[in-house]
């Protein structure tokens, strides 16, 4: 009878054990996916209040409304081909069995109705036919004004190759001879916040019933208390509202903290920051009084002041119950240029190559010292991991995701081991179904151009490319040629760089012996004078941007060899009697020696970040 007493309570033991093993949180081997800036444009999508379809493909007949493709060529993001590359990823994140898929910000095109409604088909798709749950937040894209506004895009293509005009605006003007007479339609508007979030709430920005926790910066209700039907009374919108300081405005804010899985709390923070005019209309909801929100964090820590307090309490907060926090936004809260941000404002100047976008140190500092060690951001199109360790010792790893919709195409897969350990790996989707099925659009357009003796014709070797990748590259170097170079670099510096051989570059100024100095170095080193002549400035400033978009994923499209060359070069432009020279060394050195960016592990206890070799 002792015996048998013994073994009930042993099993009792057991049992009580084994259900309080259960409930804790067990984080190894969960996976969240990142998907930032896809700009979705539906190019099959149809308007609600107009018949136009777009036009018909030549080869297929299928019907598509689709951008020219000289507005990509012109354009820091692809606005076509991206659909097919959405879908790819989509299909890769399935087919690794991840469930949960993050999307920082710019997931629209503009956040006009036509495109909201078809991206939030794809994603619903995708959750019933794979069990995946999505998490979105504002870009500058999807809510360009708090208020939805009226908008105008020239450059779809119409027929015979022409620009076509679809507009939210009526108008009684003619069409000129020669062109297509405008498409009108309120689909075409941008929205708002309100509806915006009509169509993309169930995507994180209201609570859903299979969530374990949901709260916003205005819930009044804490973790013990929480209940579906509470966060769902206080998820209205007309609850998320904070108020513009040095004005009487209130805008709203969409931010949000959700638990999809035990243990595991997804901070997505709306850093969308609209700066009022100095002069306002006095119009309620009129957005013409903000300018966009393009700047990011500079502005949050000016006007949004009310996000650092409750990130301050959301990490408090996740520390004392054992939650991995894992925050996620459209902007980055570290420099993206590899710290180079100096030297570019120096060579190109302050307002160049989107360096008002560069956040200040103080965001770093705010945000690390609020808690958060981990965040994905976008809006750069960049693949790039910045760190920041304040004077308190709290550190902030900032991990840019790469767009779909430019060069080098991808997105990111954070696995969490263990509490103090997570990796973070970088998906390039190359392969992609129908991403040349475009491609008569095009020739028809190209043909247009060049009967019309058009200035801004394009290089058709585009149409000739084979991967997505390889499209996303050529996009980027007629990026650079067409819009990059004509108008953020010094003509002056770049007429003298962009001819010359890499020969030329590596003697320039430079005395006899001092050249032969150099002739023995690079015997030393492995390299012949002969592989500089091979290239040329322009070569380099190509690469250069290949190394600010891609990182690390642009070593191996360079090559091993002239990244020796490249070194070997910017060493001595240190040297070089030309300050511009000396800057663009130091640029490029900082570009090909940055942060682990493509796959790498991170010590959440020791704060320490270690590359994992392919």
């Amino acid at each position: 009878m002792q015996l048998q007493k013994k073994l009930f309570f042993i099993s009792l033991l057991f049992l009580l054990i084994s259900c309080k093993s259960v409930q804790q949180p067990d984080f190894k081997n969960t996976r969240i996916a990142f998907i930032a800036d896809v700009h979705l444009n539906d190019i099959f999508g149809t308007f609600q209040d107009n018949d136009y379809k777009g036009i018909p493909n030549p080869v297929t007949g299928e019907y598509a409304n689709i951008r020219t493709m000289g507005s990509q060529l012109h354009s820091t993001r692809i606005f076509n081909e991206n659909y097919f590359a959405f879908i790819a990823a989509l299909d890769d994140i399935s087919k690794r069995g991840i469930k949960i898929v993050a999307l920082p910000g710019d997931f629209s095109d503009d956040g006009q109705p036509v495109h909201l409604r078809g991206l939030k088909h794809i994603l619903e798709t995708y959750s019933t036919k794979f069990g995946m749950s999505f998490f979105v937040t504002t870009g500058n894209h999807d809510v360009v004004k708090p208020f939805a506004q009226d908008a105008t895009k020239t450059d779809f293509l119409g027929q015979d190759g022409k620009e076509q005009v679809i507009s939210s605006l009526k108008t009684n003007q003619v069409a000129k001879e020669g062109e297509l007479k405008p498409i009108i339609t309120e689909d075409i508007k941008n929205s708002g916040y309100k509806e915006m979030t009509s169509i993309m709430g169930p995507f994180g920005f209201f609570p859903k019933q299979s969530d374990l926790y949901w709260e916003t910066p205005f819930s009044d209700y804490d973790y013990e208390e929480y209940s579906f039907d509470k966060a769902l009374q206080q998820s209205n919108l007309s609850k998320r509202i904070y108020a513009l300081k040095n004005t009487n405005l209130s805008l709203p804010d969409v931010s949000y903290l959700v638990e999809p899985v035990k243990g595991i709390w997804l901070l997505a923070i709306d850093a969308n920051a609209y700066v009022p005019n100095e002069k306002l209309s006095g119009l309620p909801e009129n957005p013409k009084d903000f300018s966009n929100a393009s700047i990011g964090y500079n502005n949050v820590l000016l006007y949004k002041k009310l996000l650092i307090d409750w990130v301050k309490k959301v990490t408090e907060t996740a520390k004392q119950k054992g939650k991995i926090l894992i925050a996620f936004s459209h902007y980055p809260m570290v420099d993206f240029n590899d710290d180079a941000s100096p030297e570019l404002k120096s060579l190109l100047g302050e307002n160049k190559m989107q360096l008002q976008r560069v956040p200040n140190e103080e965001v770093a500092q705010v945000f690390a010292d609020a808690g958060i060690q981990i965040h994905f951001g976008g809006h750069m199109h960049i693949n790039d991991t910045g760190v920041r360790t304040t004077t308190k010792g709290n550190t902030l790893f900032n991990i840019q995701t790469p767009s779909l919709a430019a060069y080098m195409p991808g997105y990111k897969i954070l696995t969490i081991h263990s509490a103090s350990e997570v990796e973070v790996e970088t998906v390039v989707v190359d392969s992609v179904q129908k991403f040349n099925s475009l491609f008569p659009f095009y020739e028809q357009e190209y043909a247009h151009l060049k009967n019309t003796n058009n200035s801004k014709i394009w290089n058709k070797a585009i149409l000739e490319t084979k991967t997505y990748k390889e499209f996303t590259e050529w996009h980027l170097k007629e990026l650079v040629r067409l819009r990059f170079l004509p108008d953020d670099w010094p003509v002056e510096f770049s007429k003298s760089v962009l001819k010359s051989s890499g020969e030329d570059l590596l003697f320039r100024d430079k005395e006899k012996e001092t050249i032969e100095g150099i002739k023995r170095k690079l015997v030393s080193q492995g390299l012949a004078i002969q592989d500089f002549q091979k290239w040329n400035g322009f070569d380099m400033v190509f690469d250069f941007y290949r190394l600010r978009n891609a990182d690390e994923l642009a070593f191996l499209e360079i090559g091993t060899h002239r990244m020796k060359q490249y070194q070997f070069l910017c060493k001595e432009f240190e040297n070089s009697k030309d300050n511009r020279l000396e800057l663009w060394g130091k640029i490029v050195l900082k570009a090909m020696n940055g942060q682990p960016s493509n796959h790498f592990k991170i010590n959440l206890k020791t704060n320490r970040i270690d590359r994992i070799n392919p």
